[in-house]
């Protein structure tokens, strides 16, 4: 077991779990599993074009992926139909309660010239004959997937009630051959841009709460070292380089300072330094191994891994300091820990029979569900909405990221075409 536990929480152990891969990058494709029992029915439909303007992009295309994605929408079929509407005066309404949709998006891209376009949407109900949604966006044609992920968010929080995650970002680890790269996309897996690229390890990647910067370990010094990175201007400070190793970097709530762990004159413990690098404060002191610190949403506790019970059990600790209690109680092995936004669910790993699964637990009354199906899964993030957790899982033997949802009833599969994907994290909501 304490092999096991070792495996997941030491930096050096983890090095051993990354297979060498020698294929070229590729971009994320998605499958998906499961869905919600009642789905709302809605038609997206193709955005007319002006003459001039190509966007390389369908936007109703996007909208439907990522629509699709979340299991809360059967999204309707309209490819065989013809004179479809491009505008709410267009619409024949009969036409669409005939085919049981509940809602509709119409829209239309125009040239707004000097290489402008705008982009205008309106969400319809279908059954009261109303607007729910109009809105436009004038963009750079280089704006429209990103612009059909605000569609998809906007059109998500009418109909659902929370907001859509679709405009989101995630960070992950992906390794081809022995190059090691820290790469941020869009939540589906497009755009993939590169943080930072060694042949030394880089691990444990962890956004800052405004998603402007990137805190991660580098082992570049031949040794982990914790470095924090503009994404913006790339601009790369050292937080920690202290004796011994430096890991697992968590940001407080307001961004002031990050929950670290340092072997700094002892065993595994955790600490907490400002965010400038300064004013190290010991928080845990035991002769076990703390690691995988997160902070609680309210930025009053600091929950963690620790093997001090004899088994690996998640724990917490007042960040002021003070005596840490045991949070996880089902199961003989939890570890890693992650906070839903509001605060409400922690999730983490279970060794579920040998099976390292994602598990959900309920911090108001103690009730755990497990969620993923994997045997090898690890990593679990929320998303900015809460409504869903990716995690890395293995397939065929090789990294993967994978989704699923709070319920345990939607599951999706980001699978690299190639290269070992590992350790993802979900981005806080861009401020707007």
């Amino acid at each position: 077991m304490m092999k096991a536990f070792n495996r997941v929480l030491s930096i050096l152990l983890f090095l051993f779990n990354i297979l060498l891969m020698n294929s070229a990058h590729a971009a994320l494709e998605i499958e998906i599993s499961g869905g919600s029992a009642q789905q709302i029915p809605i038609a997206i439909l193709p955005f007319a074009e002006a003459s001039g303007v190509a966007t390389n992009e369908m936007i109703h295309q996007i909208v439907t992926a990522d629509l699709k994605s979340s299991g809360l929408f059967r999204v309707l079929d309209t490819s065989g139909m013809a004179n479809l509407p491009t505008t709410s005066a267009q619409i024949k309404y009969p036409q669409w309660v005939a085919l049981q949709a509940q809602a509709m998006a119409v829209g239309h891209v125009d040239n707004l010239g000097g290489g402008r376009i705008k982009v205008t949407f309106q969400l319809m109900d279908v059954l009261k004959q109303t607007q729910l949604i109009g809105m436009d966006y004038q963009i750079a044609p280089t704006q429209v997937r990103s612009t059909a992920h605000k569609i998809a968010d906007a059109i998500y929080e009418k109909l659902i009630g929370t907001p859509g995650a679709f405009g989101s970002r995630i960070a992950y680890i992906n390794k081809v051959g022995k190059r090691y790269t820290l790469q941020v996309a869009d939540a589906d897996g497009y755009n993939p841009q590169n943080v930072v690229s060694s042949n030394e390890p880089i691990i444990s990647p962890a956004w800052s709460p405004d998603g402007s910067k990137m805190a991660y370990v580098s082992f570049e010094k031949k040794k982990p070292i914790i470095d924090v990175q503009s994404l913006s201007t790339g601009e790369r400070k050292v937080l920690a380089n202290y004796k011994g190793n430096n890991s697992a970097p968590a940001w407080s709530p307001d961004g002031s300072k990050l929950a670290v762990v340092l072997t700094y004159g002892a065993n595994s413990q955790i600490y907490t330094i400002s965010a400038n690098g300064e004013n190290l404060q010991q928080l845990t002191k035991s002769s076990a191994i703390d690691t995988e610190p997160v902070f609680s949403p309210d930025g009053q506790s600091i929950y963690f891994s620790s093997d001090r019970g004899g088994k690996p059990q998640i724990y917490k600790v007042p960040v002021s300091g003070g005596n840490p209690s045991r949070v996880t109680f089902e199961g003989g092995y939890n570890v890693s820990p992650h906070f839903s936004p509001d605060g409400r669910y922690l999730s983490y790993i279970r060794n579920d029979g040998g099976r390292f699964r994602v598990a959900l637990q309920d911090l108001s009354n103690g009730q755990v569900q497990l969620l993923s199906e994997g045997s090898q899964d690890e990593s679990p993030s929320f998303s900015p909405n809460g409504r869903v957790i990716l995690y890395a899982t293995k397939v065929r033997g090789r990294g993967a990221l994978a989704t699923v949802s709070a319920d345990g009833k939607v599951r999706q599969r980001l699978s690299e075409s190639s290269g070992d994907v590992r350790e993802p994290a979900w981005a806080p909501l861009a401020k707007q």
